[in-house]
C-alpha cells in the first residue's frame, strides 16, 4: 500500500514538473512572438534642417530597414528643433515621455538634450564629432551609461593635406566656427595642430550665432588666405551667407560637408553622411534587439573622401591636379 501511495506521489510530481516545463516553454515562445510582432518605437530629434543632417536621417531609416525594421515593424517619432536650443530641451522631454523604446539625437545639441532628458532610456548619438568633449560618454570603447552611437570624427589631417595640395601659396587659414558648439572647438584645436605642423598659420574666428557670420567673414577675409569650416551646424545652416560675404575677397573656402562644397566651397575631405546614418540605424536595431548602450562601443568614422568643386576652382583660377580628380570621391562640375 505504501509503495502504491509513493508511486502515486512520484507520478503526480512528474506531471506537475512536466506541465511546468511545457508552460514555461510556451510562455517563452509567446514572449518571443510578441517581441517579434511588436512595433518598435524610435524617437528622433534633429537639431536643424540641413542637407547633411537630412542625409543622416534618411540613412537611419535605411539602416533600420536593412535590419528588418520597416513598415509596420517600426514607428518613427520625428522632431526638428530648427536650431532653437529651447525647443531642443522641450522636444527631448516630449520624445522621452512619448513611450519610445529608444531616442536618437542627430547632431551634438540634439544628443545633449536627450541625454539631459533621460538617464534610463537608451540614447543613440548620430554623427557626434566629439562624444567625450560633449560630455555624452566617458569612453568610446565602453560608454558605460545609457548612451552610445556613431561619431563622425573630422578627417583634419586629410583636409590640411588637401589645402596644401590645391592651394600651395596659402600661408594663413581662418577657422570659422560657432562658439556655442562644443564639438566645433575640439575640431578647431585638432585642425590647428595638424595645420601648424604642416607650416600653416591658423587664425580662429568664433561666432555666437548666424547673425554675426557676415560681419565676421568680412573681417577675416582681410587677414587670411583661405577659410576652413569644421563640422558645425550653426555655420552649415547659414553657409550661403559665408559664400556671399566672400564674393569680393574670393578666398578659397574649405568646409567639412559635401553639401557645403556643392553650395560654394572649393573642396573638402568628408565622411559620407548617408553611411553614418545607416550605421546609426543598425546600432539602433542592435539596442532594440537587446544590446545595452553601456556595452556597445561608439562607432567612429575617421577617414573620408575628397569632394572637389571644379566650377569654384575655375572661378578662383585654381587648377586641380589630375591625380586629385582621379582619387576624389566626388567631383562637382
Amino acid at each position: 500500500m505504501k509503495n502504491k501511495r509513493l508511486l502515486g506521489i512520484i507520478v503526480a510530481l512528474a506531471l506537475v514538473v512536466g506541465g511546468s516545463l511545457v508552460y514555461s516553454s510556451l510562455t517563452k515562445q509567446e514572449t518571443k512572438t510578441e517581441t517579434a510582432n511588436k512595433t518598435a518605437k524610435v524617437g528622433v530629434l534633429q537639431f536643424v534642417s540641413h542637407p547633411s543632417l537630412d542625409l543622416i536621417y534618411q540613412g537611419i531609416q535605411d539602416g533600420l530597414a536593412e535590419e528588418g525594421y520597416k513598415g509596420d515593424q517600426v514607428k518613427i517619432d520625428f522632431m526638428n528643433s530648427e536650431g532653437d536650443q529651447s525647443k531642443v530641451a522641450t522636444m527631448s522631454k516630449q520624445l522621452v515621455a512619448n513611450g519610445n523604446d529608444v531616442v536618437v539625437g542627430i547632431a551634438t545639441p540634439a544628443a545633449q538634450g536627450l541625454a539631459s532628458a533621460t538617464k534610463d532610456l537608451p540614447v543613440i548619438m548620430a554623427a557626434i564629432t566629439d562624444p567625450i568633449g560633449a560630455n555624452l560618454v566617458q569612453n568610446l570603447e565602453k560608454p558605460g551609461g545609457n548612451i552610445t552611437g556613431v561619431s563622425d570624427h573630422n578627417p583634419a589631417e586629410q583636409q590640411v593635406e588637401l589645402i596644401k595640395t590645391l592651394t600651395p601659396d596659402v600661408k594663413t587659414v581662418g577657422a570659422l566656427y560657432s562658439s556655442s558648439e562644443d564639438n566645433s572647438k575640439s575640431q578647431v584645436e585638432e585642425f590647428k595642430a595638424y595645420a601648424e605642423k604642416a607650416g600653416l598659420k591658423v587664425e580662429t574666428f568664433a561666432v555666437p550665432s548666424t547673425n554675426e557670420i557676415a560681419s565676421t567673414v568680412n573681417v577675416m577675409t582681410g587677414k587670411v588666405d583661405a577659410i576652413w569650416v569644421p563640422i558645425d551646424n550653426t555655420i552649415a545652416s547659414a553657409f550661403s551667407t559665408v559664400v556671399s560675404s566672400n564674393q569680393t575677397a574670393k578666398k578659397p573656402i574649405y568646409p567639412s560637408a559635401t553639401a557645403m562644397v556643392e553650395a560654394g566651397g572649393l573642396a573638402s575631405v568628408v565622411v559620407d553622411q548617408h553611411d553614418l546614418g545607416v550605421a546609426t540605424g543598425k546600432m539602433i536595431a542592435k539596442v532594440l534587439k537587446g544590446e545595452k548602450p553601456a556595452d556597445t562601443p561608439v562607432n567612429v568614422f575617421s577617414t573620408g573622401k575628397s569632394v572637389i568643386n571644379k566650377k569654384v576652382a575655375q572661378e578662383l583660377g585654381i587648377t586641380i591636379p589630375e591625380s586629385v580628380l582621379k582619387e576624389a570621391g566626388q567631383v562637382i562640375e
